[in-house]
């Protein structure tokens, strides 16, 4: 069967969710790397929204991240959704809210001007009080988003909690988890899995700094 072929942009969130399903699931897969600033035309072919991750099976493609990872899910078991229907679609829906906080992270890091980071940021901590809020206790230091087991939802969050770490790691004023404990030992718990560290390159730390400083945004003048 011919592996199939991960499109990707170094830096992108979204694509290092499908690597950590290739890998959670043991997949033999080819990746491609392209520049998000310069599309090939045979990207453009392929991606009708332009935008990365793709993965190509034999001759067929497939576009966006969650369709991505339920692709994978199912054809490679076994599954990290629970069996429970109900259960499923809920988990399904906080991947939806791990996506919104992508999303204000960008912005957060993005915006040019403080008052609007800092509404990103406070973004970023109402959804964390909201986490907080419906995360189970940790056991012996340990937390996924359903308590003991990993799922599907929980490496929707792992992109997010790497870039967090990746400022924190460049001034304690980065530092938004560690207020809300069990998001921060959900985060501990999701980075330090082998699969979400070895999901992106050894240069992405240094890059996603320097990608955020050459946008010159507030932020990147003060990292």
């Amino acid at each position: 069967m011919t592996k199939p072929t991960l499109v990707s942009f170094k830096l992108c969130p979204y694509v290092q969710r499908s690597v950590i399903n290739l890998l959670e699931k043991k997949v033999e897969y080819e990746i491609k790397y392209i520049d998000l600033a310069n599309k090939p035309d045979w990207f453009l072919k392929i991606s009708p929204f332009g935008r990365v991750p793709v993965l190509v099976v034999g001759e067929e493609v497939l576009f966006e991240s969650a369709v991505i990872n339920e692709y994978l899910d199912e054809t490679n078991l076994p599954s990290l959704h629970p069996k429970d229907p109900l259960l499923k679609a809920k988990h399904r829906a906080w991947a939806e809210f791990a996506s919104a906080l992508l999303v204000d992270q960008y912005g957060w890091t993005m915006s040019k001007e403080e008052s609007d980071s800092n509404k990103k940021k406070e973004e970023i901590l109402s959804k964390f009080k909201i986490l907080e809020s419906i995360l189970p206790e940790p056991k012996n230091g340990t937390l996924f988003f359903a308590g003991e087991t990993k799922h599907l939802v929980d490496t929707a969050y792992a992109p997010f909690f790497m870039r967090m770490e990746f400022l924190k790691n460049k001034g304690v004023e980065f530092d938004l988890v560690s207020g809300f404990p069990k998001v921060q030992t959900w985060s501990d718990t999701l980075l330090s899995l082998p699969s979400v560290k070895n999901s992106v390159l050894p240069e992405v730390p240094k890059e996603y700094i320097e990608f955020i400083k050459a946008h010159n945004s507030w932020m990147g003048g003060k990292l």
